[in-house]
């Protein structure tokens, strides 16, 4: 099918449960979006809703069975499918009925798509109306019904005390329900390298070219500088696994888990893989050659190609027009606006009020992920409510029901979780002992108690908006990126894609800063956090690497000044105000 009859935009995976059915949605409009697959739990709750409002068969798989939490991924995955193929069928039986889900699909395209053309002028003509008929019946793209894994997210699991063998690990388990789907998409790795889950990937035959030379399951990586993709994409490719798009994000993300680098700025990465987008193909390209002969695995179809998308703090047609163009980039990812649309995502009535109300005071750069991540979060949301008032009766910390983010064992023989009960008692009280100075303690003891129960509160708003009854304790934790501020008002599906191809302008009217810009303010705010952590604890080695932020940064407005000309013309000013003040935070630094 013809690039210009695609959407070049995606829909990343927004929290564990906000985008868990949004492949319904939008991949009959061609829409591609990405799906979690930490919570198995809410994965089943979902699956017996869809179940029951598709009239499927329905049939619980109880975690008290072995292999349970693949087998539910599996399942859900199967059944999404089906729900897609089933609306998708609609959708081309009654094409050209007035007002039909095809006439939406086609509005919705860019506005250079030829289909659009085309569609106009098969309602005029009835043989045209036939061609056009069987054509959309036989090439009709369909969005793909991507997932998601967080590499860290592998807690090890126990039959009673028994540890299980590595491969019912949480993000092995995971993969496997993926692999082991009708599914034909890809899967997205995220968080870092993971060299044992790589070598999982190997035992799934649905990674490798089939005797077609076709692959039926695709790898995406999400990454965030140059080398990182060049390292691993030569060992997966060393493998014979072919990484078929590089997944660039920003600082400021789509959301939820951000993972800054060390100062190096959005702008100079994009540029770098820009530049070295012919190396990085090249040198993959040899190593999986080499890999597919050696292993003697089947030839793929095609000479061996990826796609760089870019995604993190996009909220502007000129915006994405630009990182297209500039940089050359393959499609934009689109999440946190994406976050008022309720017809996208899952999100509750209070929530989505929340969100819609929110400005740039509200949406902050946060310490609230267990896993010790920053983490992008708005104020006033239930799940922190509550925590705050454990804290004030006393009871800081959260039960720990579900265990996803299990990962510290600095008290005990297996992990538990540092937003929980058990892990804040002791180390409050190991702090409180420790005979700190009121400063220290004080910020010590602020960093702790911001640890949010992660597991239940990216879950809850899914299951609220679908009537699935949940516990009165059950809160919600809500994850939008700063982005989310410029936009004020519910919108509609249609609405959000005419904003993306610049067809309608869904801001409000206060200026709103260049994406790049507003990343830019993010490492201020973070190099002001690490300048305070030296003013209570100096160390040699931190300040090192102070310093060595500092100059990333410095050389990200020098590459910024350089090309100020080609952006809007309040992107000067803007960053002429910040470069001021990291010029003052450098002083700091340095001395």
């Amino acid at each position: 099918m013809n690039i210009l009859n695609r959407h070049n935009f995606h829909i990343p995976v927004l929290g564990l449960g906000y985008s868990i059915d949004t492949p319904i949605q939008v991949a009959p409009y061609g829409i591609s979006s990405v799906i979690s697959l930490v919570d198995d739990s809410l994965v089943e709750n979902m699956r017996e809703f869809y179940s029951r409002k598709f009239d499927l068969p329905f049939q619980a798989i109880s975690d008290k069975i072995e292999d349970f939490r693949a087998k539910r991924i599996t399942s859900y995955l199967n059944m999404v499918d089906v729900v897609v193929k089933k609306k998708v069928e609609h959708l081309k039986k009654t094409a050209f009925e007035k007002g039909s889900e095809l006439e939406k699909y086609i509005a919705m395209l860019p506005n250079v798509s030829e289909l659009k053309e085309r569609f106009i002028l098969a309602t005029k003509d009835i043989k045209l109306k036939d061609e056009f008929t069987k054509w959309i019946d036989a090439h009709l793209h369909v969005g793909s019904i991507d997932v998601n894994i967080m590499t860290k997210l592998d807690k090890v699991n126990y039959k009673g005390t028994e540890e299980l063998p590595i491969e019912f690990n949480d993000a092995h388990a995971a993969l496997r329900g993926f692999a082991q789907s009708t599914l034909s998409s890809s899967l997205v790795l995220s968080a870092g390298m993971s060299p044992r889950l790589y070598s999982y990937l190997e035992k799934f035959e649905d990674f490798f070219p089939d005797a077609n030379g076709i692959i039926k399951k695709n790898i995406i990586l999400k990454v965030s500088d140059y080398r990182s993709a060049l390292v691993q994409g030569k060992m997966l490719a060393a493998k014979g696994l072919w990484v078929a798009e590089y997944r660039i994000e920003s600082g400021v993300n789509c959301g939820g888990h951000a993972f800054p680098t060390n100062g190096v700025l959005f702008g100079p990465i994009l540029e770098e893989f820009k530049n070295n987008k012919e190396t990085l193909l090249s040198t993959c390209s040899e190593v999986y050659e080499s890999a597919i002969a050696s292993k003697n695995l089947n030839k793929p179809a095609t000479t061996p190609s990826f796609l760089i998308t870019a995604q993190g703090g996009v909220g502007t047609h000129q915006e994405h027009t630009y990182l297209m163009q500039n940089y050359n980039m393959d499609g934009i990812g689109w999440g946190t606006p994406f976050m008022l649309v309720p017809e996208v995502i899952s999100i509750d009535e209070v929530t989505l009020d929340l969100l819609a109300k929110a400005k740039e005071k509200d949406l902050y750069f946060s310490g609230l992920s267990p896993l010790g991540v920053p983490f992008n979060s708005v104020k006033w949301a239930s799940m922190s409510e509550l925590r705050m008032a454990r804290i004030a009766e006393g009871k800081p910390g959260s039960p720990c029901t579900k265990q996803y983010l299990k990962y510290n064992t600095e008290y005990t023989d297996k992990p538990i979780c540092t937003a929980s009960s058990r892990y804040l008692k002791t180390k409050l009280e190991e702090i409180k002992n420790a005979g700190l100075s009121e400063a220290d303690y004080t910020y010590q003891y602020n960093k702790l108690i911001e640890k949010e129960c992660l597991c239940v509160g990216l879950g809850i708003s899914a299951l609220q908006s679908k009537g699935i009854e949940v516990k009165e304790s059950d809160k919600v934790t809500v994850c939008p990126g700063p982005n989310l501020a410029y936009f004020s008002k519910k919108s509609t599906l249609t609405e959000m894609v005419d904003h993306i191809y610049g067809r309608t302008n869904l801001l409000d009217d206060r200026h709103r800063p260049h994406m790049f810009i507003k990343e830019f303010g993010m490492y201020l705010d973070i190099l002001k956090d690490k300048l305070a952590e030296l003013a209570i604890n100096e160390d040699a080695k931190a300040r090192k690497n102070l310093v060595g932020f500092v100059k990333n940064m410095t050389d990200g407005v020098a590459y910024y000044q350089s090309i100020s000309s080609s952006l809007e013309p309040a992107f000067a000013s803007d960053l002429a105000t910040m470069n001021q003040e990291l010029i003052k935070l450098s002083a700091e630094a340095i001395n």
